[in-house]
């Protein structure tokens, strides 16, 4: 099953439409879509090699102007949705701190945070919670989510062909491993 599901992304991948779906799911995943871009960046990368980079050109710019649409939500929405519950559970004073440590490390937690398995939705609204300089905001943006796109169309233009065989022979464990980073990437969240 999992393998016919492969061959059909693959094929899907291939489409005339998939970079729109592809830029859909990069913007949508930059402020409240569950599912990372990557997961059809890749499969689109596999099938042709020779439009890799253009792929990941598409994927960043999409991912940074849906960044945008989840800054706004954080500025615009936090204060009245987030803000009466956090003054509700006693934590007003902790907000406050950490708005103070996102005005000193916010460039710093926004290029490590852009590159890992963290959501990215995590970090465009906690940018725009904080009133992080949004400029500064959208940069860094454009920095971190083009190193990532652009290093995975690089090696998959450049190995393209051996990495689709692994994945073909190590299906389950490619799956697994991507399922693994995803649920990771909450976890280290909620530790943080």
């Amino acid at each position: 099953m999992l393998h016919r599901f492969y061959a059909r992304t693959l094929a899907l991948a291939s489409s005339p439409r998939a970079p729109w779906w592809l830029a859909a799911i990069a913007f949508a995943e930059s402020s409240f879509f569950p599912i990372p871009p990557d997961t059809l960046l890749i499969p689109m990368a596999l099938a042709r090699p020779d439009k890799a980079w253009r792929f990941a050109f598409v994927c960043t710019v999409a991912s940074v102007i849906g960044g945008a649409l989840g800054y706004f939500i954080g500025y615009a929405l936090f204060d009245q949705l987030a803000r009466p519950v956090i003054a509700l559970y006693g934590y007003a004073a902790r907000f406050d701190a950490y708005q103070a440590m996102y005005a000193e490390w916010g460039l710093w937690i926004i290029l490590i945070k852009g590159v890992t398995p963290i959501p990215y939705k995590i970090v465009t609204i906690a940018s725009g919670a904080a009133h992080f300089n949004f400029g500064v905001f959208m940069a860094a943006s454009v920095v971190t989510r083009g190193a990532r796109f652009f290093l995975v169309a690089t090696l998959l233009h450049f190995y393209g062909e051996s990495v689709r065989e692994f994945i073909e022979r190590r299906l389950t464990l490619v799956t697994t491993g991507i399922v693994v980073g995803i649920v990771g990437g909450f976890l280290v969240l909620r530790l943080i």
